[in-house]
């Protein structure tokens, strides 16, 4: 057993496996250990047992009006995994769909007025993003890809602001000294997030009709997100 845990919450299956893909590069984990919280509750594994958890993206958004059963499940999966890293019992990153879900338990607000379309985007650290022991080390500012159609308004009550950028003003934040939250994917590679963007090309990520030009530009990104997956393992012990 990995001591840190995948924590899938993507309906398609593809999506999911080449997620899974992602993060142990990233993390320098293999095996990495996963659950799939669209199949799987929380609670039918040991998942106290962990040191780590990695939260992947999902086409949900917190601020859908009819949620499924599927997806109220999961949000509460995912809220005891935040409440384990609010403990300090592990440490944990919740990427994307999954800051949505962190920001409304702690009290913020989550709207659509920012939504970034599929790209590489830069963001920029603030005085604490440049003091943490996960961010500081990538400098000033670092390249990551973004596809999202809601964010944070605003860094909710208790967190501490770790990057933003004139697109969306939330990107990264802090909870305590265990609790990390992206809006960005920091596990994908230009290719891993083409593949993705196949998956999701009639799901409002992008233009549909500028796909090959949007492809192309991803293709020839540069993204510094493994770096942070990597202090993420060496901070869990990895």
């Amino acid at each position: 057993m990995s001591s840190v845990l995948y924590v899938c919450v993507r309906p398609e299956r593809s999506a999911a496996d080449a997620e899974h893909r992602s993060f142990s590069r990233g993390l320098g984990i293999g095996p990495l250990d996963r659950i799939d919280l669209m199949h799987t509750p929380l609670r039918a594994i040991d998942w106290q047992s962990y040191d780590g958890f990695v939260i992947g993206g999902s086409p949900f958004n917190v601020t859908d009006a009819d949620k499924s059963a599927e997806q109220l499940s999961v949000e509460d999966d995912l809220r005891r995994i935040a409440q384990r890293a609010l403990d300090a019992s592990a440490l944990a990153m919740f990427t994307c769909y999954g800051i949505g879900v962190v920001t409304r338990m702690l009290g913020g607000e989550v709207h659509t007025g920012r939504p970034e379309r599929a790209s590489a985007t830069r963001v920029t650290l603030t005085a604490a993003g440049t003091d943490d022991p996960l961010f500081g080390p990538s400098g000033d500012s670092l390249s990551v890809f973004t596809a999202h159609k809601e964010s944070a308004r605003e860094t909710p009550p208790t967190a501490v602001l770790l990057a933003t950028n004139d697109a969306c003003t939330v990107q990264a934040y802090r909870v305590g000294d265990h609790l990390y939250a992206t809006q960005f994917h920091p596990e994908a590679s230009p290719q891993d997030f083409a593949d993705r963007m196949a998956v999701y090309r009639a799901s409002g990520y992008f233009d549909p009709a500028q796909y090959d030009a949007t492809e192309r530009a991803i293709l020839a990104a540069t993204v510094e997100g493994d770096e942070l997956l990597n202090r993420f393992s060496r901070l869990v012990g990895v």
